[in-house]
């Protein structure tokens, strides 16, 4: 088919060059090896195979046999290679996922808010970012979309998508070991294999890995190894590949074991003293109620059927469940002080149609989307005295959507898009709150006394938008297009989790709250982005440069804040949710990538020699933020997770080595400073830092055998990439507000919470793979 084709291009592509390299950037090599008609490049990014040069979106798309090359670990990696994407593990945990695109996201995981930027596994949305740091293995292709996204993915998605695509089966039998040994005794196995069965119009395959590492510290409470990994994962797929259909039933499995993820003080102990330790990878945490434990799968039938050569019916349905056992221990002491035993349990059923038509100078799309879901969050927040503050959240998601695009070319030089999309969210919510004296509470075993109820609300709101999207190419010549496009995003309202109905307003003044008042404190409403952008395209010197330029312009409108803040509530130390509409912001940015083949020599399979750079630059600013007192301090406050600059450069030589080849590659990876939150944290904030990668790969002709040396981080670079703050600060400055004494005040617990989580140290590891 000629969607295999394409792909095939898009990794010899990758291959060619050695590097992480966007797809749209190795264009040319590509189509000289593989010998295109029209030194062009296949892409799906609009659910049609097209050029990328005539793609009037920013993808950045990463094969993976790239990937796997440079010895990539887990979907984060992507945010090394492409610009103004930001990628981490959330906070205290091991496989929750933080996404921001272009300044819009969500790190806040609890059940009742909604990710700003979509993930994809195989064209489905997954709806919470719990299990949702996908390792890689078995990676056809990682493709970043930037913008907003509606019109032609199931999902509407406000600040971009992120597309990770299996593997699909060849025509022929095969069976793949790799194997992987590294620092910090880290141990990885992956077996895939295919066979096709009969005449070949049915075919069955899967994966099996086994991810493991040694920790990169010690919790030295619990004597257990910290930023360890344990995890099992496979992948099962039939697929039935006839004339006029296709069709593709997947299901995957993941078990996640590692241990609790202890953070690293970054403040000596307010009550007792406790020093900051010397390795960042070190902690004293000390819960481990519940046991860690992340349980994750689902099931995917994707069915292509094609009755005319103009039209082309499809359908995605799928169901997905995960369950997380996740203690966090906030303040990373051994006492019970801000203690954290948390569940997250998500299910969704998902159903997507679409109808593709081609008619010549017409192409496009229609379709429909269905997401029912069910989110359930329960979590104690255990506090000094035997105080335990109680959260429990459970949010029903249904959402209908209509969408459609269509581009229509009045000449091979002149052509245009519109699409549309009208969404229908309905959230319904059933929030508790309740504090008990002497023990937790019976959702994890505690056998404390109901002391109070400051939370028993059920509600459910409903939201629709309409968001369209236009856009106009102009290509003088094959080899360069000019676009410009417009797109607007959504994202549905919901309610806070951790709001305290007894914290709502009083406007009698008698101590009683209106259904009306409560509905009011805990709802936030929709928010929306419009999205301008310019972009440049080309590829020049017969193919020897290519280059894609954009340059946005977003107005964001009812930015949804959530966050958390210590208070007192009947004499007992609790914490409040506080989650607004308070932002308006402008976003805007240039993003430019590129690739030059600065020496090459297919025809004798002799050396390349190949340079790639991604260059982002964003500012982001509230143009109105209005805090608890109802002043305006968008002055003060910045974009959390949101570098001003982004940057990387992938040196790469390719040369013949026996009878196969080897492939050099290393590549520098910059991000300037960021905050995690939208108020300056100083100490738990990121400076500036760059990082370091190279690898050595031989490869046998056909690789049938690979042989690699791997270093990633090699300067051992310690940085931050999420963290908790509960200290109190003085909004007008940013800074710690400090006692007489000089001690910073606690906002919740008596130790004081500013604790952060870091990336992976230095890592060097061999790979070796055998394919039959």
């Amino acid at each position: 088919m000629a969607s295999r084709h394409a792909l095939r291009i898009l990794a010899m592509a990758s291959v060619a060059c050695g590097g992480l390299f966007p797809a749209s950037l190795a264009a040319q090599d590509a189509a000289v090896e593989a010998g295109s008609d029209d030194g062009t490049i296949v892409v799906t990014a609009r659910r049609r195979e097209e050029s990328l040069l005539n793609v009037p979106i920013a993808v950045t798309a990463i094969s993976g046999d790239t990937l796997e090359r440079t010895g990539a670990i887990d979907i984060t990696d992507i945010s090394n290679s492409a610009p103004n994407v930001t990628l981490e593990t959330s906070r205290g945990t091991n496989s929750t996922l933080t996404a921001f695109i272009r300044g819009v996201g969500q790190q806040d995981p609890v059940a009742g808010f909604e990710a700003g930027v979509g993930l994809y596994l195989d064209d489905v949305y997954l709806n919470r970012p719990q299990a949702a740091v996908l390792d890689i293995y078995d990676v056809e292709r990682i493709e970043v979309l930037r913008g907003p996204q509606g019109t032609l993915y199931g999902r509407n998605t406000i600040g971009g998508a992120v597309k990770y695509v299996t593997k699909r089966l060849g025509d022929d039998p095969m069976l793949k070991v790799r194997g992987t040994y590294g620092s910090y005794n880290q141990a990885d196995g992956v077996l895939t294999a295919s066979i096709p069965v009969g005449d070949g119009t049915l075919k069955l395959g899967g994966a099996l890995a086994r991810l493991s590492r040694g920790g990169f510290g010690d919790n030295l409470t619990t004597g257990q190894e910290n930023y360890n990994k344990d995890v099992w994962a496979g992948r099962l797929t039939a697929q039935v590949e006839a004339k006029d259909a296709f069709f593709r039933l997947t299901g995957d499995y993941t078990k996640d074991k590692s241990n609790p993820r202890g953070g690293h003080r970054l403040i000596p102990g307010l009550f007792t003293g406790a020093p900051v330790l010397t390795d960042v990878y070190d902690s004293r945490a000390g819960l481990l109620d519940p046991k860690q434990d992340v349980e994750a799968w689902g099931v995917s039938l994707f069915a292509e059927l094609q009755p005319t050569d103009m039209l082309t019916v499809r359908s995605i349905s799928a169901y997905r469940k995960d369950d997380s056992a996740t203690p966090i221990d906030f303040d990373s002491l051994a006492a019970v002080d801000v203690d954290v035993p948390a569940f997250y349990n998500n299910k969704q059923f998902s159903q997507e149609l679409q109808l593709l038509i081609d008619a010549g100078s017409l192409q496009g799309l229609i379709g429909g989307y269905f997401l029912d879901a069910n989110a359930r969050t329960a979590f104690d927040v255990r506090l000094p005295n035997g105080v335990t503050a109680l959260t429990f959240g459970d949010v029903d998601t249904e959402t209908f959507a209509i969408f459609g695009d269509f581009t229509y070319d009045f000449s091979p030089m002149f052509s245009a898009s519109v699409g549309g999309r009208y969404t229908w969210d309905k959230r319904s919510s059933t929030i508790l709150r309740q504090t008990f004296l002497g023990g937790g509470s019976p959702f994890f075993g505690g056998n404390g006394l109901l002391f109070a109820t400051t939370s028993s609300f059920t509600g459910d709101n409903s939201f629709k938008e309409f968001t369209p999207r236009a856009s106009v190419s102009f290509k003088p010549t094959p080899d360069h297009t000019l676009y410009a496009s417009y797109s607007k995003g959504f994202k549905g309202g919901g309610f806070d989790p951790r709001g305290v109905s007894t914290a709502a307003p009083d406007s009698n003044g008698d101590g009683t709250r209106s259904y009306q008042e409560i509905f009011d404190f805990l709802s936030f409403d929709p928010e929306t982005v419009d999205s301008y952008e310019v972009g440049y395209k080309a590829s020049l010197f017969d193919r020897r440069l290519t280059m894609a330029l954009s340059a946005f312009h977003a107005d964001y409108s009812d930015v949804q804040v959530p966050g958390s803040v210590g208070t007192v509530i009947n004499g007992q130390q609790t914490f409040i949710g506080v989650t607004t509409n308070a932002g308006k912001a402008r976003i805007r940015g240039i993003e430019y990538e590129g690739n030059l083949a600065i020496a090459r020599d297919f025809a004798t399979g002799g050396d390349r020699l190949g340079f790639n750079w991604a260059l982002g630059y964003i500012d982001a600013k509230y143009t109105r933020f209005i805090d608890a007192r109802g002043i305006d301090v968008s002055d003060r406050r910045k974009f959390q997770n949101t570098p001003k600059w982004t940057a990387s450069g992938t040196l790469a030589y390719n040369t013949p080595v026996g009878s196969g080849a080897l492939n050099a590659s290393t590549t520098l990876a910059y991000r300037s400073a960021s905050q995690q939150f939208e108020l300056r944290t100083p100490g738990l904030d990121q400076g500036q830092f760059a990082l370091w990668d190279a690898s050595l790969v031989w490869s046998s002709e056909g690789d049938r055998l690979s042989l690699g040396v791997h270093g990633r981080n090699l300067t051992n670079k310690k940085y931050i990439v999420s963290g908790y703050n509960f200290l109190s600060q003085n909004p007008d400055t940013g800074n710690f507000n400090r006692t007489i004494a000089g001690n910073l005040i606690p906002t919740l617990g008596r130790e004081g919470v500013l604790t952060a989580y870091y990336g992976n140290p230095r890592q060097v590891f061999v790979t070796a793979a055998v394919k039959f």
